[in-house]
Order: C-alpha cells, then structure tokens, then sequence
C-alpha cells in the first residue's frame, strides 16, 4: 500500500500570489482538500508469521537520511513500535500515525505483548491478548502485527523483521530492572521519537472507571449482569438496588415537579388571557350602558321625545289667533216628548237664572 505523502501532515506555507477559502490570505493549519476516496484499509492488518518474508535478498539497513529522502517503491522504511495497547484509545493510534508518517515510504510493524509477559512486568490487563492483538489489527496506520513481542528488543528480533527504526515517545521506560529498555536502541541510532497524547492513556481509563466504580456496577446490574459477575457481594448489591429505587422516585418526584411546573405556567397564562379578556368585555359593557344610561345617553333622549308626544296627545294644538271667526247655529231647542210644556227646571237652575231659555217646540214639530 502506498501510503500518503509528509506533506499532507506538515504545516503549509503562506500563499502570497492567492486567497484562501472565505477570502483568507494565510493557509497555515489549514488541510488540503482531497478527493472522495477511501483511504483506509479493507481488511485487518496480517500477523508476522502470515507474511512471506523474501530472505534471498541481503538486508541493508537504511539511514536515517537516505529514510528522510525518501527511498524506493519496493523498499520501504520498516519501522517498528511495540506496547501493550490496553484498552486501546485514540492516544495509542496517534502514535502509530505519528510512526507510520515518520518518512514518505514507511511499513510500520506493530508488536503487542502477550499477557504472560505484561503481567509479569507492569500488571494485570483489562483486556486479554487477543482482543488487544484485533484491536491493532484494525487500526488504519498498521502493515503487521507481531503477537507476543518481546519486552526488550534484541539484536536477533531486528535482524528477523529486518527493522529499520524503532519508534516510540522520548520519555525513558524504566522497566525490567533497567532504567532504559530503548537506550541500546538510542545509541545504536535506531531511535525515532513521536509525541505522547496528553490527557488520554490506559490507566486514565481505568483510573475513570475506578472512581465511579459504583456508577458503572449499578448500570451493569440493570442491564443484567449478575453480582457475581461484577465481583459485588451480597450487601453492596442490595445498597445498589436501594440506590437505584431511591433514583427512581427522585426522578419521578422531579418529573412530577416539571409537569406541576408547565401545569401552573398553562393555568396563568390562561388566566391572564381570561382577565385580558374580561376586562376588555367589561370595558364594552361600562360603554354600553353609559351610552344608554348616562347623562347623554339615548334614554334621556328617549324619554324627553315621549314626554312631548304625550303632551301633544294629551292638550291639541289651539287655533291660531288670526284665523276667521265663524259664526256658530244655534244649537236646537229640545223639547219632551208628548209635551206641549217646557220641561220642568230645577230650583237650582232657575235661582241660578231666571231669564234661562225655555225650550220650546218649533213649528214644524207641532205640526
């Protein structure tokens, strides 16, 4: 596999004859953009004793310049780098992408210790060798995995994977009784450095889980774990399920104290609607019954207007002054019947007047 050149992983230098994306004239950090391709393997890397190794060639050692200068097609720089990779983080594979970028045409080795030998020299593994040797395999930066490194290299081991460079961080390893497994490899100028990741490493990892130990015990029961898969005795089991209910009713008084919240939010916006509402009806009404019952209102006008139709129904108009006065008939003299007398007067009416016309009888009646 061809793999990509240093230029893509080195800062780029400043364009003075263009501008960068979004009018920008500096493109320092700023990565090329690429094609749409896949750039990552489509099988897991192969294990060292899967691979044919070509002996009939004589092994030549390449310099660290001829390695910087780029060497040919056919002859990579072999480059190896070795760990434990427990629970393996972004931490480890930035520092096989750092060893797999140290020169343009690099095949990286990587060597993972079996568990015999990292628990007899650092201690006990949350994951075994097998799951740490896959994990490597699926990292992108890896051409093969060597199962059961060895804890210190030898001269025999680098003649057999004819290893060019050893990479790794520049912080002395101190193990195995000396100070140093890499300073033979230092001085025999087989060194190359990369950079450790800070914040991220396997006994951060563990240091996490450890502290919140209860957490993750509690989360393994619900999901079905037992308590003697999870090494949890019988006390701190049913603390555990205690903790768990009380949780519950904790979320649920909360969820409750939410719901009560959003309930009260709804009843006053409904009631400052409502009063909106009915202040602005009673508003309405106020005018309403000051334009019918108020001093100006339309009753008054009402019952001035009926008061002067009843007068008028009540006393006619008079005649006007200047019409022409008429004569009136005299009104007809009544007379009883089958009488040739005019009919008896009260003492009242003739005490009143004594010169009263008499009825008397026309003419024509007596005829």
């Amino acid at each position: 596999m061809e793999p990509p050149t240093s230029s893509r992983l080195n800062s780029r230098k400043r364009r003075k004859d263009g501008s960068g994306p979004n009018g920008a004239t500096e493109l320092d950090g700023i990565p090329p953009k690429m094609s749409r391709r896949s750039l990552g393997l489509r099988e897991p890397a192969p294990f060292s004793d899967e691979v044919e190794i070509d002996y009939s060639k004589p092994y030549i050692r390449v310099t660290y310049e001829e390695a910087v200068r780029g060497t040919p097609l056919d002859r990579p720089v072999r480059v190896y780098a070795d760990g434990i990779f427990d629970l393996f983080h972004s931490g480890h594979a930035r520092a096989l992408m750092q060893a797999k970028n140290l020169f343009p045409n690099t095949y990286l080795i990587v060597g993972v210790c079996s568990d015999e030998l990292t628990h007899n020299f650092k201690g006990f593994t949350v994951m075994n060798e097998n799951e740490r040797y896959d994990a490597v395999q699926h990292c992108r930066y890896v051409d093969e995995v060597v199962r059961n490194a060895p804890w210190t290299l030898t001269p025999e081991f680098l003649a057999e994977h004819r290893i060019d460079f050893v990479a790794h961080d520049d912080i002395p390893y101190s193990s195995a009784g000396s100070d140093d497994v890499y300073k033979h490899i230092k001085e025999a100028g087989m060194f190359a450095p990369t950079q450790r990741t800070e914040g991220i490493s396997t006994s951060d990892i563990i240091t996490r889980i450890v502290r919140d130990y209860d957490v993750y015990a509690r989360r393994n029961l619900q999901r079905g774990y037992t308590a003697k898969e999870l090494n949890v005795s019988f006390i701190n089991e049913k603390k555990y399920h205690l903790q768990e209910r009380v949780d519950k009713v904790k979320k649920r008084v909360k969820d409750v104290e939410e719901k009560s919240k959003e309930f009260v939010q709804k009843v006053e916006e409904k009631s400052i609607d409502l009063i909106q509402k009915w202040e602005e009806k009673s508003r309405e009404f106020i005018g309403n019954f000051l334009e019918m019952f108020g001093p100006e209102g339309a009753l008054k006008h009402m019952l001035k207007e009926g008061k002067g139709r009843m007068l008028q129904a009540i006393s006619p108009k008079q005649s006007p002054s200047s019409s022409p006065t008429h004569d009136r008939s005299p009104s007809p003299t009544f007379r009883w019947p089958f009488s040739t007398k005019t009919p008896p007067s009260s003492p009242a009416n003739l005490s009143r007047n004594e010169s009263a016309v008499t009825y008397d009888i026309s003419e024509d009646e007596e005829d």
